[in-house]
């Protein structure tokens, strides 16, 4: 095995992440029937505040705040409520993407395994439990809780420190996202597969050590 370490990120990579059925989950809850209008809408807002957040801009909590704040005052509820409702929601419709758990299956124990995520912290364990992949990880970094977001190299900072400082030619970093997985593991100066399955166009200035469409690719580039 070419790695002592693997990083994943969590979202899209190993957990499929349909906000849409979450969002329609949690309101029919509460007797609300959420359209795919309404996403379009609540995207809006989403969209901008993920990237803020990756820059440095703005805190998690912003974020769970602001993207709630229309529908709290419509459902006359707090943003907080709402918040917890959506994440309870996501991990009730949580699955894995094809081919996960046959590669963590393969790489437990030639390998040590972490998570650096951007998502928030009350998804994560519960959701690594109900897929039964809490055992496979040996880290699970979050940026909730470290304070600052892929791609900030903090956050691979202290993945690094976490993982007891592994060589960094010994590290590889999983993930669907080009600039906060990939040109952050680039600038932090560790090995990086993008797992493209959307089929995403690339990017020419960003430039991973692997591209794979699947985690089956994966699984044959690393088992090689």
């Amino acid at each position: 095995m070419k790695y002592d370490w693997i990083w994943f990120d969590a979202d899209e990579t190993l957990f499929h992440f349909d906000a849409f059925k979450g969002m329609q989950l949690m309101f029919a809850r509460k007797g609300v029937d959420f359209t795919e209008q309404d996403f379009h809408h609540y995207q809006k807002v989403n969209k901008p505040l993920w990237v803020d957040y990756q820059d440095g801009k703005i805190t998690a909590d912003e974020i769970k705040h602001r993207r709630f704040k229309e529908w709290a005052e419509k459902l006359n509820t707090t943003t907080q409520e709402l918040n917890s409702a959506f994440l309870e929601a996501m991990a009730d419709i949580c699955t894995l993407l094809p081919g996960v758990k046959e590669l963590m299956e393969a790489l437990h124990g030639k390998v040590k395994m972490g998570i650096i995520t951007n998502g928030f912290t009350e998804l994560q364990a519960i959701r690594l439990k109900r897929t039964g992949m809490a055992g496979y990880f040996d880290k699970v970094v979050i940026s909730e809780q470290v304070g600052v977001a892929k791609p900030d190299l903090a956050i691979f900072d202290h993945a690094l420190q976490v993982a007891g400082q592994p060589c960094k030619s010994k590290i590889l970093m999983v993930g669907d996202n080009l600039h906060s997985d990939i040109l952050g593991g680039m600038n932090f100066g560790i090995e990086t597969c993008w797992l493209n399955h959307q089929g995403n166009p690339a990017d020419e200035r960003i430039a991973p050590s692997y591209t794979v469409s699947s985690m089956a690719e994966l699984h044959a580039i690393l088992l090689a």
